[in-house]
């Protein structure tokens, strides 16, 4: 599938490798501002993106982790109890951001373990959970989720009503199987 057809589907997988690449690109932006003088354009590069994981996990744990826990194989609680960990460690991290001046070395060093557990993340997703969400679901199913998807970040666009809390990942792996 090329750029305009990602951009065009209605997949939840390939909605969410696209949300994957954006974080990557705002990433690498963000960190391309080390050591500028202008703290508030940090600032705000930082919320947006901050926003934009925290509804992406949330739209994860409202939308695809379930349904991987009703259709995905033997691996699938476990795959959802450690993305629902890493989740929440970057939860923790953009916490850890809130609590500290912008652009001081602490802030710095709570971006970057933002950074370095998204990236775990997005590449465990990638390599184990989309492939086992590929191999159980139908196209249908995939197009009826993204929609969902969707949906749901249109009514929580900058984390508006999300909450921000850590969720525990055997008792969701528990309530949603």
């Amino acid at each position: 599938m090329n750029n305009a057809d990602a951009a065009t589907s209605t997949d939840i997988t390939d909605l969410i490798l696209i949300e994957h690449d954006e974080f990557r690109t705002r990433f690498a932006n963000l960190c391309g501002m080390r050591g500028e003088r202008d703290v508030a354009a940090q600032v705000v590069a930082w919320r947006v993106l901050a926003d934009l994981l925290e509804v992406h996990a949330n739209a994860e744990e409202e939308i695809l982790y379930p349904e991987l826990l009703r259709r995905g194989g033997d691996r699938a609680p476990a795959e959802t109890v450690d993305a629902i960990g890493d989740h929440n460690q970057i939860r923790d991290a953009i916490k850890l951001a809130a609590g500290v001046a912008a652009g001081t070395e602490s802030w710095w060093a709570a971006v970057t373990a933002c950074r370095r557990a998204n990236d775990e993340h997005l590449a465990e997703e990638e390599r184990d959970v989309i492939p086992d969400v590929l191999t159980h679901t139908d196209s249908g199913l995939r197009s009826e989720l993204g929609v969902r998807w969707m949906t749901f970040h249109s009514e929580h666009r900058a984390a508006r009503g999300i909450s921000e809390d850590d969720v525990d990942p055997k008792a969701f792996v528990r309530d949603n199987s």
